[in-house]
């Protein structure tokens, strides 16, 4: 995808620098050179430009864009005209990163439908992973579901899926085992990564180190996290 990340702070710089390693063409625009310079071998394109002047825009290929991110994060009048000059510059999504309540509120009578807050979530995240110990990372579905990695338990060392009746046991669905396996580097030294053992099925074996991905309730993921503490 061609993408315009608006701000290069640390989350639009570690944005723009993740999405440009997994294949995008990704634009990053910041007010600041010192940013613009950190940033500009590491994505497609780096620039430094005033977001809230509409002139600038005309050097830039927005109306191109299959999506835009507004992740100003030092300036919220700033973040709002950039929206705002944005919205009327191109029919790509939008995705906007808001700064307070009142932010939200313009955001959403502005059509903007995909609104962040990267501080607030990953504090929600962490104090997930801080509440339930035995939980590696988790994505929150919506109040009731989540999607958790959860470190098997010793017990599970050697035995299927339906040998553990896990699914009736847990009431949780694995979606996939991640495992540890060595990989070589092209220097010929040898790194341990995790890696998705892809597709399970009811025989498929855990080993001691595994971690499970799980789908299920956040009341039956707190059940199991609460087990695995004990």
């Amino acid at each position: 995808m061609k993408i315009i990340i608006f701000g290069l702070g640390n989350f639009g710089m570690s944005l723009a620098v993740n999405l440009t390693e997994s294949g995008n063409e990704v634009i990053g625009i910041d007010n600041n050179m010192n940013k613009v310079n950190i940033v500009k071998n590491q994505i497609s394109h780096a620039i430094c430009m005033d977001a809230t002047n509409e002139l600038a825009y005309q050097a830039l290929p927005v109306k191109d864009a299959d999506l835009a991110v507004i992740a100003i994060g030092e300036n919220e009048g700033a973040a709002i005209i950039a929206t705002a000059v944005v919205k009327k510059l191109t029919k790509a999504k939008i995705i906007g990163r808001s700064l307070s309540p009142i932010h939200d509120t313009v955001l959403h009578a502005m059509g903007i439908e995909t609104i962040i807050h990267p501080e607030q979530d990953f504090a929600e995240r962490l104090a997930r992973k801080i509440n339930l110990k035995g939980i590696v990372d988790n994505f929150t579905i919506d109040k009731n579901y989540s999607i958790s990695e959860i470190k098997a338990l010793p017990e599970f060392d050697g035995k299927t899926l339906e040998e553990l009746e896990f699914r009736e046991k847990y009431h949780l669905q694995v979606v996939t085992i991640i495992r540890k396996k060595d990989r070589k580097t092209i220097l010929g030294t040898t790194n341990v990564v995790n890696q998705s053992e892809g597709f399970i099925t009811k025989d498929s074996v855990i080993t001691t180190d595994d971690i499970l991905v799980v789908f299920g309730l956040n009341k039956d993921i707190g059940k199991f996290c609460n087990r695995a503490n004990r």
